[in-house]
């Protein structure tokens, strides 16, 4: 695939240079990064484990609780079509709020490590 785009050009008109191995190195190990890793980790991983903890749960009850799951709510609406729907709507609210998060802490943090990284400090 080509594109008819221009390289990206630096302040003075003159294409800007790649980071090195060495500057994304430092920049790994910089307390700026750590705390974008963090604040990233402390989101993504808590979401991950309870949403894997419910779809098991969905799962183990379908198998296991087929009397529970069968139970009608409303006409033929029953627990077990309820839950699979809640699947869904879960994983929509986990992705809007995933969005909101990385546009209000992490974007922010990355654009900043991205500025110095392409400004060459």
């Amino acid at each position: 695939m080509t594109t008819e785009a221009a390289p990206p050009h630096g302040s003075a008109g003159t294409p800007t240079a790649s980071p090195t191995a060495e500057q994304f190195a430092a920049v790994q190990q910089s307390a700026e990064f750590a705390e974008l890793r963090s604040s990233y980790r402390s989101f993504a991983f808590p979401l991950t484990v309870a949403f894997i903890a419910w779809y098991l749960l969905y799962v183990l009850l379908s198998n296991y609780a087929g009397g529970f799951m069968g139970t009608k709510l409303f006409g033929n609406i029953n627990v077990a079509l309820v839950f699979g729907l809640a699947q869904f709507a879960t994983t929509f609210l986990i992705a809007w709020l995933y969005s909101r998060h990385a546009a209000s802490k992490l974007d922010p943090k990355a654009a900043a490590i991205k500025a110095r990284m392409e400004a060459g400090e």
